[in-house]
């Protein structure tokens, strides 16, 4: 097996530009406006907060409980963004968190945040379909809205799965099946389907002059690639907005009144064999 600490520049080599995919392309300028935009005081509220919740709507874990025990465990976060949930994570115990993301923008805002709240994390510029770290060096893989969204499963779940410890876990949130189901490329989410479920697996959106790629299987796909990997599906949950939440200021393409009548978010959470 080739040597991926090395593209990475962490055998002391200097660091590789990344070979990225024409959907990474696309959402890393995204997330790189993004980030100008909206992950200052954001960003940094978040890093601050104690308690965990979950999604566009603030699901809140003491209440559905999807986290496993983090408490002296190696984790790491596969499309980590700004990184407020591993910091969440290391704050719950976590021995180690390591985030991954393709956009320098995110990830200097998530090392500025680090260096505040002094929580010892660690950041590498790396593809989650492609990360330059060895087989076997985690407990935990996790994703919220990271590449569970933005990269391919039949590629970062693969990844994922190489990075864990037998008896490790693979944690993520996205969106369901139903609200992809239920969203034009035009508009928010609709009160009908509006795409096939047969084939399901990567959107191109348009919307708002804003080109970026999504992927999403169906669910009974996702069990059959889990399972065909070694993993077991040890829980899954579908959330719908708590009674009390109000529509998003910035996703705002799901309304809450939709997310309290049908579940717009999904975790999974998967066991390797040992």
């Amino acid at each position: 097996m080739p040597d991926k600490s090395v593209r990475s520049g962490m055998s002391g080599e200097l660091p590789q530009p990344l070979e990225l995919p024409d959907y990474a392309i696309k959402n890393r300028a995204v997330w790189t406006a993004a980030n100008a935009a909206y992950s200052g005081p954001r960003a940094r509220d978040s890093w601050a907060k104690n308690e965990i919740h979950w999604g566009v709507f603030k699901v809140p874990e003491n209440e559905i409980h999807a986290l496993p025990d983090v408490h002296g465990l190696d984790v790491i976060e596969l499309g980590c963004g700004t990184a407020y949930f591993g910091c969440w994570l290391k704050k719950r115990g976590a021995a180690r968190v390591v985030g991954i993301d393709i956009t320098p923008a995110q990830l200097d805002t998530a090392r500025e945040l680090n260096a505040e709240f002094r929580m010892g994390l660690e950041f590498i510029e790396a593809n989650a379909e492609d990360v330059p770290l060895p087989d076997a060096s985690f407990d935990l893989a996790f994703s919220e809205y990271g590449a569970s969204i933005w990269c391919d499963p039949y590629l970062w779940i693969p990844e994922a799965v190489r990075l864990l410890r037998p008896g490790g876990e693979l944690l993520f949130l996205q969106s369901s099946t139903l609200q992809m189901l239920c969203s034009p490329d035009e508009s928010r989410v609709a009160e009908r389907l509006v795409n096939p479920q047969k084939g399901m697996h990567r959107f191109d959106w348009t919307a708002e002059d804003e080109l970026s790629t999504e992927f999403h299987i169906s669910g009974s796909e996702m069990f059959r690639l889990l399972h065909s990997l070694g993993m077991d599906v040890v829980d899954f949950r579908e959330l719908f907005a708590p009674d009390d939440a109000s529509d998003h200021s910035y996703y705002s393409y799901v309304p809450v009144a939709w997310a309290k009548k049908w579940p717009a978010e999904e975790i999974w959470r998967a066991r390797k064999r040992l």
